[in-house]
């Protein structure tokens, strides 16, 4: 048995398509939604995360705005800027890249962005509402999980899965989404006794531990629908190029086996990665929505 690819990047522009429509609609009533982007440092992942975040916008119908900040930015100016597109009407979303400078405390810089324009999902009362089953601005990454996962097995009820990983970006909030499926779930992480047998208990295994290539084939059980949040960067497995230094991107599972296991599976690129932007894009029409007072 050889595992269904679960292709996110279909699923990503068949979203887009949508998000691109809707956006046209509310701009012809008067509200083009608008994401506000902020970048600190020059990060080179950073800045192509922000540059593709934007080119996403553009496609869709969505305006941007961004703003760079140097590596040594001081933390009021970062702020005050936050505190200023809070108060523009005509923005709808806002988006501070992580991760930030070490002298930047992450925790004052999220919890300053209004809840309605978190598109980002990490604010506390965002992370709240989500836990309490309320209307919430939920995080791409685990909102675009979930997507995938319904794509590719339609009604989720009764299903058990395992989320490996309780990061508050996409641990907790995944699991969440999975309980509001109707899922059985079981959270897990690196120090779980006994992992692997936690793992082959999934019908659904997401994986975001942060570890390349953790969960090995044997972790799976047969016919699992596997979602693969991880982007690690390794040495490539060819020696001469290994020892050229180049590098590819892996995922949190080892793929070659798994794809001779489980049922389906997200590749690593090209799985969950275009749905996270394809969410954020989804995020500020729904926050642009929601502010303009549009069912």
């Amino acid at each position: 048995m050889t595992a269904r690819i679960i292709d996110g990047n279909a699923l990503s522009a068949k979203l887009r398509g949508e998000l691109a429509a809707k956006a046209a609609e509310l701009t012809a009533q008067g509200t083009q939604p608008c994401l506000a982007v902020i970048l600190v440092g020059g990060d080179p992942a950073s800045a192509v995360y922000v540059r593709n975040k934007v080119a996403g916008c553009e496609k869709a119908g969505i305006k941007s705005l961004k703003f760079e900040y140097p590596q040594e930015a001081a933390p009021a100016d970062v702020l005050a800027r936050i505190a200023e597109l809070n108060a523009d009407p005509s923005v709808h979303g806002i988006l501070v890249q992580l991760p930030l400078p070490k002298h930047l405390d992450e925790k004052p810089v999220i919890e300053l962005i209004g809840p309605d324009k978190d598109v980002d999902g990490l604010h506390v009362v965002n992370a709240g509402r989500l836990v309490a089953g309320l209307p919430a601005l939920v995080a791409c990454t685990p909102t675009g999980c979930l997507m995938l996962a319904k794509a590719t097995l339609g009604d989720l009820t009764g299903k058990h899965a395992v989320v490996v990983g309780r990061s508050l970006l996409v641990g907790k909030p995944v699991a969440q989404l999975l309980l509001a499926e109707n899922c059985t779930v079981t959270m897990a992480h690196s120090r779980t006794v006994d992992l692997p047998s936690i793992c082959r208990q999934a019908d659904i295994l997401v994986a975001a531990v942060g570890q390349p290539r953790m969960i090995r084939g044997d972790w799976i059980k047969p016919g699992a629908c596997v979602i693969d949040v991880g982007i690690n960067r390794v040495p490539f497995d060819d020696p001469e190029k290994a020892a050229q230094g180049k590098t590819k991107i892996v995922g949190d599972v080892n793929y070659k086996e798994a794809l001779q296991v489980a049922g389906s599976i997200t590749p690593v690129p090209k799985g969950v990665g275009p749905m996270t932007v394809a969410v954020l894009l989804h995020n500020t029409v729904l926050a642009a929505k929601r502010i303009a007072g549009v069912s």
